[in-house]
């Protein structure tokens, strides 16, 4: 089990190593035979052990591993079909535009032109078993998701079946980076060269055409693309998909892990400052209930996962000195549920990108008695639907409550400008901070005349 790395020590033993290069080359050397400069490297989250029988852990911590992989030139296409197919863009699942969805961007390493077919039904098999979990299930509506078709001059991923096969693909993935065989890396220029194709991106899920148990969670925002993270999973492995949704609980629910590291020196206990995560804590549960902190809105509540939220000790990789919400969500074993206070983050995570309220009417005109003002609002899957209000001056139209569509000459407006406004709001009971559900809501406001 590996620890997860922190980014100041990792640099500093960077830094370290040019410097005893240096030294060892001895006097007068440096000069002529500087050592080149290190590569850049990113920290990505281990996957846990693939577990024959029981729990799969969800992690086994982090490690800075090279940006560019094993680096080397982006293959070369030579048969005229191939060329053609690379780089094609589909949206998958359309529900909306890009500016007002959570567009996820799926990419896949390892399949050769006439491979196409597979990686398509690949992705949709995924985003299927995604949308498995809550809250995906409910919300599926407010992504969209666009396949970027890569293809590689060799079928399947350096590592696969065994560590020194070296595959030719076009992200170039590999197994055992790092030495860790179930460690998934790519080579991120080649993957943002092809999400760039892509309208939106604000998530990034790299298939690689192989049945081998592993994955890597990529879970620093694009400095050029602005999307929040990479997962990269094996596409004909079923844990592997765990091991992405879990991805997603850092990227899209800013959440901690919650699995911890026995026996390991450094991480028998933690005492530093709370943590910004807002699922683990240095509370207790009567302190959290006492300070109204952190997740005490949910303390005593039955959770999916299982048990009663409390505050269960470990968690953020220490054994003491840390709790997280509940015993065991996907946070901490692969194939769970997120916890009450996950779901909460998730549900966030998803309003930082959609929005619930499209004028499908435009906005920047005065509509007339002949007009007709239109908004666009996703269904939620389940009973529960979103919220709808209309407003004339401020004034709430009651009977028109849930329509997506108001005739404005049915209005009886008097003479004069006036302002139609339509609110829609997720009263969802899986939210309970305010401050969260302040955010679930939108406005769309028209100028009409009489």
């Amino acid at each position: 089990m590996r620890p997860p790395m922190r980014r100041g020590i990792a640099t500093a033993t960077l830094a370290g190593a040019t410097v005893l290069a240096a030294l060892a080359a001895g006097p007068g050397t440096a000069a002529a035979a500087d050592p080149p400069p290190p590569r850049p490297r990113v920290q990505v989250e281990i996957p846990g052990p693939e577990a024959a029988s029981g729990a799969t852990p969800a992690g086994s911590g982090h490690t800075l591993v090279p940006a560019a992989g094993r680096g080397g030139p982006a293959p070369s296409l030579s048969a005229p079909a191939a060329k053609a197919a690379d780089g094609q863009v589909t949206k998958v699942v359309d529900n909306g535009s890009t500016a007002d969805r959570l567009d996820i961007v799926v990419v896949g390493d390892g399949y050769t032109a006439d491979q196409l077919n597979q990686f398509h039904a690949d992705a949709k098999e995924k985003w299927g078993e995604i949308t498995g979990v809550e809250p995906y299930t409910t919300y599926q509506n407010l992504f969209n998701v666009w396949t970027v078709d890569a293809v590689s001059p060799q079928s399947g991923v350096s590592g696969d079946p065994a560590q020194g096969d070296v595959k030719n693909t076009a992200l170039g993935s590999y197994f055992w980076c790092d030495g860790v065989e179930r460690l998934l890396c790519v080579d991120q220029d080649k993957v943002d060269a092809y999400v760039a194709k892509a309208p939106q991106a604000d998530l990034v899920v790299v298939l690689a055409n192989s049945a081998k148990y592993g994955g890597a969670g990529y879970n620093e925002p694009s400095k050029t693309l602005g999307y929040e993270g990479i997962s990269t999973a094996s596409a004909g492995n079923a844990k592997s998909g765990q091991v992405a949704i879990h991805e997603t609980g850092h990227s899209l629910g800013k959440l901690a892990d919650e699995y911890f590291y026995p026996d390991t020196p450094g991480y028998e206990h933690y005492d530093g400052p709370e943590a910004e995560q807002s699922n683990i804590s240095v509370l207790t549960a009567d302190q959290m209930a006492a300070d109204r902190t952190k997740w005490y809105r949910w303390l005593g509540e039955t959770s999916p996962d299982g048990g009663t939220v409390g505050a269960y000790e470990g968690g953020g990789y220490y054994v003491t000195g840390l709790s997280r919400p509940t015993d065991g969500s996907i946070m901490r074993i692969l194939g769970k549920p997120f916890n009450l206070p996950g779901v909460e983050a998730m549900i966030a995570g998803f309003y930082r990108h959609a929005t619930i309220a499209t004028p499908l009417t435009p906005t920047g005109r005065t509509l007339r008695p002949y007009d007709t003002a239109r908004v666009a609002v996703p269904r939620l899957v389940g009973g529960r639907q979103l919220t709808v209000r209309w407003y004339l001056d401020g004034r709430e139209l009651r009977g028109y409550s849930g329509r997506t569509a108001v005739g404005v000459r049915g209005l009886g407006l008097g003479w004069g400008v006036h302002r139609l406004s339509v609110r829609v709001s997720d009263a969802t009971p899986s939210v309970r901070d305010p401050r969260i559900a302040q955010t679930l809501r939108a406005t769309t406001t028209w100028q009409v005349h009489g």
